[in-house]
């Protein structure tokens, strides 16, 4: 039957690593024309690797192949290449941008200052973007970083000041055409955003991080110690 063809050869595909976990499969369409085939017999042959576990598929996305995602605990003040590796996995930072910057609006509410140095990375795990990341620090504490330095480290080893922790609010925003070219997702689909206040051990804050993740490759999770409470301490309804 030609639906089974096509799944076989989809699933060659991606035992071969041609389609790579996480990664969106061509459209309907693309995939009919490829083959020379109806778009009911891609369907079927999409359902039949769905149902063994090897496609899925979610609104706003397509078909993509089913991924391990990366876990990105939230009780704790951790970095997200150290995440990465903690899930077994192989971990990059590209440097998309390193200047120093008039402070947008709410990076000078936030921080206190109006000079910035900005950096802008990329975050891959396994070889797959997953994350865009922007960062923002105090001219005052970035006079020692260079490019090459937070290529190879986390700004937590970097700035020359203790750190006590952070506030971290969780949303979801739409991809915006620049963040789903980097991520490799449709444009205006569903990205999961965070944005961290990190402050020294004197009580200011020190560092803004504005984060994207593809959710197709990244899961946040937060561990919730019993408290008595109903409801979790950090819920807060956006109005």
């Amino acid at each position: 039957m030609r639906y089974l063809e096509v799944a076989d050869d989809l699933r060659r595909r991606i035992g071969a690593g041609e389609l790579r976990p996480g990664r969106l499969l061509p459209s309907e369409a693309q995939l009919a024309a490829d083959h020379g085939v109806s778009r009911v017999t891609i369907r079927r042959a999409l359902a039949t690797l769905r149902d063994a576990g090897l496609l899925a598929s979610r609104q706003g996305f397509g078909w993509y192949v089913t991924p391990s995602p990366v876990p990105q605990p939230l009780d704790g003040l951790r970095t997200i290449e150290a995440n990465v590796l903690a899930a077994g996995h192989s971990t990059e930072r590209r440097i998309l941008g390193f200047g120093y910057a008039d402070a947008p609006a709410r990076v000078r509410e936030v921080l206190g200052v109006s000079t910035v140095l900005e950096i802008r990375r990329l975050n891959l795990a396994d070889d797959e973007p997953f994350a865009r990341v922007t960062v923002w620090v105090p001219e005052a504490l970035a006079s020692d970083l260079s490019r090459a330095a937070v290529e190879r480290q986390s700004l937590y080893e970097l700035l020359p000041v203790t750190l006590a922790g952070a506030t971290q609010a969780i949303g979801a925003v739409a991809a915006t055409a620049e963040d789903a070219a980097l991520l490799g997702v449709p444009v205006g689909s569903p990205l999961l955003h965070a944005e961290r206040t990190t402050r020294a051990s004197t009580g200011e804050a020190v560092l803004l991080s504005d984060a994207v993740f593809n959710p197709l490759l990244t899961e946040l999770v937060v561990d919730l110690p019993p408290t008595g409470e109903a409801e979790p301490a950090g819920l807060r309804l956006v109005r």
